[in-house]
């Protein structure tokens, strides 16, 4: 069993895809569209519903990243979307260049809340929101730092 990371948009899911794609430095990505799947006739999708991703899965790094748009027809089932700071990203026990690379990509367009820099517990460590509203947190020796406290 994994647990992964999984995005929702209100119809900005590809525009996200896209940045993402780019700022991890993706080695797969896999995407399905609403009008791919067929329609219910007694609810049709309007083309704009069509054309808003599904499901999207971004692979990077031994890492998986899934998006996918919540049209206004599923919004009675799950909720209107919100940006918030509950859920954040936190890449872990990366090295030092391979942080500094991915958080200059998600930073673009985006509020640096700490820069990449070392800290007494990391030697790569900083945070960010990306221009999407999500959170982003990279601790190149965060394993580390958890052993030295627990057993």
């Amino acid at each position: 069993m994994k647990a992964i990371t999984y995005l929702q948009f209100e119809g900005r899911a590809e525009e996200a895809l896209s940045f993402y794609e780019k700022a991890l430095s993706a080695t797969s990505v896999k995407m399905v569209r609403f009008g791919a799947i067929g329609q219910d006739p007694n609810v049709p999708l309007t083309e704009e519903e069509q054309n808003m991703i599904m499901e999207s899965r971004i692979e990077f790094s031994g890492n998986i990243l899934m998006i996918s748009d919540v049209p206004p027809f599923m919004e009675a089932v799950t909720g209107k979307v919100t940006k918030g700071n509950t859920v954040l990203i936190s890449i872990i026990d990366a090295d030092s260049k391979m942080n500094k690379q991915i958080f200059e990509g998600l930073s673009e367009d985006g509020t640096v809340i700490m820069p990449i820099s070392s800290t007494p517990w990391s030697e790569s460590f900083g945070m960010l929101v990306d221009k999407f509203g999500i959170m982003w947190k990279f601790n190149s020796e965060a394993s580390k730092f958890l052993d030295g406290f627990v057993d």
